[in-house]
């Protein structure tokens, strides 16, 4: 067993040493249509497909928009940018996003996260609210659901 893992190690790494990573697989959506016929007359079928982004994951990118995660933001570039107010972000942290000291990035973050919050409630609630009758009171009902005589 511990053959087969170094092997496999030895093989991801030699992947990643020729800049050819893993595929790494996510959430896919396929839908299936009929389309106007060509020449032949038969309807045709037309199968799309598209990847589709969980909330998590959506989350977590918008946290890391602005500061890199704390593993890439320690080395010797960060030190530099940090000191003179250059803001290095995004999943791996090479992607410069702009002129802010480490506290301002964090407030950008933030703001990123907030307004991604508000989005999801956004689409999880619906404009409109349900209205529905109200239920009957069962004050009024005896012991077996028949109305009580009035009180003597």
């Amino acid at each position: 067993m511990a053959r087969t893992t170094t092997s496999w190690a030895a093989l991801g790494a030699a992947l990643i040493a020729l800049g050819l990573a893993p595929a790494q697989a996510g959430p896919v959506i396929c839908t299936t249509s009929y389309e106007a016929p060509l020449a032949s007359g038969q309807p045709v079928e037309v199968t799309r497909c598209g990847v589709v982004q969980t909330t998590a994951e959506l989350v977590d990118r918008r946290f890391f928009s602005y500061t890199s995660p704390y593993a890439r933001g320690v080395d010797i570039t960060h030190q530099i940018t940090d000191l003179l107010g250059i803001s290095m972000g995004g999943g791996d942290g090479t992607k410069v996003m702009g002129l802010g000291f480490p506290d301002q990035t964090i407030i950008w973050d933030g703001s990123a996260v907030e307004n991604t919050y508000r989005a999801l409630l956004e689409e999880q609630s619906t404009p409109l609210p349900l209205r529905v009758r109200d239920q009957p009171s069962s004050y009024g009902l005896g012991l077996y659901g028949s109305p009580s005589p009035p009180p003597r």
